[in-house]
């Protein structure tokens, strides 16, 4: 159990990408991947209904879906590689991905080290409890103990506004504090939106619910500062499939949501990595 400490924020992942840029020489990879003829997509595959597996352990989800849609159109096959919130920069900026696909939020902080396209999608962050759990805003959060990932989105934000006397339980994946949720480890969990309907669904004794909205973000593929070619490919694409509905269709199959404005969810995005 880690109490909140304001004057340190959890940024280990982000600090070891900052370490790691020296390592990622300038390269043509949208070259590399037509070549090798395969797109490697760094994917957390414990983030449901982004990234999860079906009954037979086969990758399936919103983020999977959009990468494989992405690779269809490269030409490529897709490979996933598999990640976790903390280590998905680093597993981009020491080369073992391509691109990242995975409910991955766009920050100040991580646009320091990461080229953002154009948002596909979006993340809502929420804090989710029983129903029983006395919480409707960020003040009820005091004397009680909420999960997080570390160094994840959720982390971040609730490290800045949440209330002293309040305890953030930090784990090293979304399955973990998942786990810690149900099994009543923890009072409440900060986590997307979907994360608690899902829960909710696969465990209708929690009587789990979205008590308050945290954040609203818009979700983007990461690359590599270098890759100027291809950001200009992915973003033709985002824009591509942002028009034709595509996105969208993706979006409201796994969320039952219509995407928002995607444009104005672009210059949110923009406005966010300045």
């Amino acid at each position: 159990m880690i109490r909140i400490n304001r004057r340190i924020l959890a940024q280990g992942a982000l600090a070891l990408a900052l370490a790691a840029t020296g390592f990622a020489a300038a390269a043509d990879t949208l070259k590399d991947i037509q070549a090798r003829k395969k797109l490697l997509v760094a994917i957390d595959l414990s983030v449901p209904p982004f990234g999860m597996t079906d009954a037979a352990m086969q990758p399936q989800g919103s983020d999977v879906d959009v990468a494989r849609a992405l690779a269809k159109d490269m030409g490529v096959e897709m490979e996933i590689v598999q990640v976790s919130g903390p280590n998905r920069i680093p597993f981009l900026m020491t080369n073992k991905a391509d691109i990242v696909i995975s409910s991955f939020s766009v920050t100040p902080e991580r646009a320091k080290v990461v080229l953002f396209s154009a948002p596909y999608s979006v993340n809502q962050l929420v804090v989710g409890a029983p129903k029983g759990v006395a919480i409707a805003k960020m003040d009820d959060l005091v004397g009680k103990r909420i999960a997080v990932v570390r160094g994840n989105l959720q982390d971040l934000e609730l490290t800045k506004s949440a209330p002293k006397g309040a305890t953030l339980v930090r784990y090293e994946d979304d399955a973990t504090a998942n786990t810690a949720l149900i099994a009543g480890q923890v009072d409440a969990i900060a986590t997307p939106s979907t994360t608690v309907q899902t829960l909710a669904s696969r465990n209708p004794a929690k009587n789990l619910e979205i008590k308050f909205v945290v954040k609203v973000q818009p979700l983007a593929i990461g690359m590599r500062k270098s890759e100027v070619e291809l950001a200009k490919w992915i973003n033709g694409w985002v824009e591509k499939n942002a028009a034709n509905g595509e996105l969208n269709k993706i979006y409201s199959k796994w969320m039952g949501l219509q995407l928002p404005d995607m444009k104005k969810l672009a210059d949110e995005a923009r406005a966010i990595a300045l």
